[in-house]
């Protein structure tokens, strides 16, 4: 979920905008937005939004916090096309102002000169952004890795790099992702070969699953179903739009032509070759619903699926769902464990030791990944002979220049959590009250009171989530007497009342449970 602020002169300039996507901390949730608070309240000293590439980490939230922000979105074309789709899925395609930028080109906001500056990464046009300032120039690397063949795009100059460094560079905010790795990433044009070897090999249906936006991989796909004699058929809709978006900005022109579901059907298995989103286990996206067979396409005993992509941590358990649905139907599958047919985005030690000996920063900050990784970052850039280096987490305000780098301040940060069509405080008393439901449950209580607090009839409960199952009658009737013995002698005031209620079936529930429900009390009078 990146998100960064530029500061000079009081002016800020804004490099991305992602999100996160949630975990079971967040019932009910699938996206979680950033808390722009600090930059909401200096909304008039903000001059604009400077984008590196597009994955949803780094875009994401364009479309739910950028119009509040009021300021041009600067990306280049593959990029902004990916902006603009989400801005239009929002319609907010004419009250949004994107504009395109090319490489190399400079883009003036204030005090800021903002350069986009290719490297390479698991999707088109990635680009670091070289700032100009006047106390000094910052890389803000981006996403990167070094390849010197990749499939789409160019591959980063060295000599523009050593410039760079030539003329003189302040400081340098740099990905940690893969700073634990003792080898370079690779090449993703490497993955190739063990992609034909297997297609060519299977002789029956092939499944291939892989990042949607990685649109080189989708090339070197279509490239192996050309030399394996198989046609091609695409499940899932970021898969589409990833092609279309790619093919307008004038990537995958030679990506051959694609069948229907109904037509691969027909096909005889050996000559079809499916590409499917899902690698990372969702339940709603394509691979997940054909390994449970309930998709159009199909697949059956014999099959092979190819995972061509990376186990991001967290998405064990659903891709192991995935995979053990696909095995207890006798579907064959390679991952990349078994063949090389991924590599990742981004840089191990080698490539981050090249490119800090191209660009001689004074300063690193670390970013990008978690604790343990921006610290070891931070202590792999100064064995390199970087002069300075600070480790910050979010909300940390760092003065680079002058005297820098140095913490000055803590300013808010934190989380938003996207509710159906509703932005939420993600600690907030909504999703603090749906934790608890989900953690111990609910108890609704309704009572009709005469003159005097006495009930009038038996009081309504109703339970959700209360481990008590066969004996739900009995507890039923236990928290009803618990509700009536509450009301003798209880406060006349009506907010006391309730509460006396809410305690007396919470501890009736705990001695029967265990748990402390929530409960709720809605008293009547008549």
């Amino acid at each position: 979920m990146n998100v960064n602020l530029y500061g000079c002169r009081g002016k800020w300039i804004m490099a991305d905008l992602g999100v996160s996507f949630a975990d079971a901390n967040y019932p009910g949730i699938d996206v979680v937005l950033p808390d722009l608070d600090f930059i909401e309240k200096r909304q008039k000293d903000l001059l604009g939004l400077v984008i590196t590439h597009g994955h949803e980490d780094h875009i994401g939230a364009i479309p739910y916090l950028a119009l509040d922000l009021g300021v041009p979105i600067y990306a280049t074309a593959f990029t902004a096309g990916l902006i603009r789709e989400k801005l239009s899925e929002e319609g907010l395609a004419d009250r949004v102002k994107v504009k395109i930028v090319k490489v190399g080109e400079k883009v003036k906001l204030g005090d800021f000169s903002v350069e986009w500056v290719p490297l390479a990464h698991s999707i088109p046009e990635m680009n670091a952004l070289l700032i100009e300032t006047p106390f000094g120039k910052v890389f803000h690397t981006g996403d990167w890795k070094l390849d010197d063949q990749p499939v789409i795009g160019e591959p980063a100059s060295a000599e523009a790099l050593k410039k760079i460094g030539d003329d003189g560079l302040l400081a340098l905010l740099g990905d940690s992702t893969n700073v634990f790795n003792d080898q370079p990433s690779g090449s993703e044009s490497s993955v190739k070969a063990d992609l034909e070897r297997f297609v060519g090999a299977a002789d029956r249906r092939v499944l291939i699953t892989t990042f949607a936006s990685n649109a080189a991989r989708l090339q070197t796909l279509g490239q192996v179903a050309v030399a394996t004699g198989r046609q091609v058929c695409v499940a899932g809709r970021s898969l589409d739009r990833i092609i279309r978006i790619a093919k307008a900005a004038g990537y995958l022109l030679d990506f051959p032509p694609t069948v229907d579901f109904d037509a691969a059907m027909r096909l005889p298995p050996k000559d079809l070759m499916i590409i499917a989103t899902g690698g990372q286990g969702e339940a709603r996206a394509a691979l997940s619903r054909i390994a449970h067979d309930s998709h159009k396409l199909k697949l059956s005993e014999g099959d092979t699926v190819l995972f061509s992509s990376k186990q991001i941590p967290g998405n064990e358990e659903a891709i192991g769902i995935v995979q053990n649905a696909l095995a207890a139907r006798n579907i064959r599958m390679v991952t990349e464990r078994q063949a090389h047919i991924h590599v990742s985005g981004h840089p191990g030690r080698p490539e981050i030791e090249k490119l800090y000996g191209w660009l001689k920063p004074e300063i690193v900050i670390p970013v990008h990944g978690e604790r343990r990784h921006m610290a070891e970052h931070a202590r792999f850039a100064a064995s390199l002979g970087v002069p300075r280096t600070l480790v910050q987490q979010n909300g940390d305000m760092v003065r680079l220049a002058p005297e820098g780098p140095k913490i000055v301040s803590r300013e808010r940060s934190g989380r938003l959590v996207l509710d159906g069509d509703v932005i939420l405080a993600a600690d907030g008393q909504t999703m603090n009250d749906r934790r608890k439901i989900a953690a111990n449950g609910l108890i609704s209580v309704a009572v009709a009171l005469e003159k005097g607090n006495r009930a009038k009839g038996r009081p309504q409960v109703a339970l959700q989530g209360i481990p008590v199952e066969e004996d739900r009658e009995d507890f039923v009737e236990e928290v009803a007497e618990a509700v009536l013995d509450a009301l003798e002698g209880a406060p006349r005031d009506e907010a006391k009342l309730r509460e006396t209620v809410r305690l007396a079936v919470r501890r009736r529930a705990t001695q029967w449970t265990g748990k402390k429900p929530v409960v709720d009390v809605m008293l009547l009078r008549v």
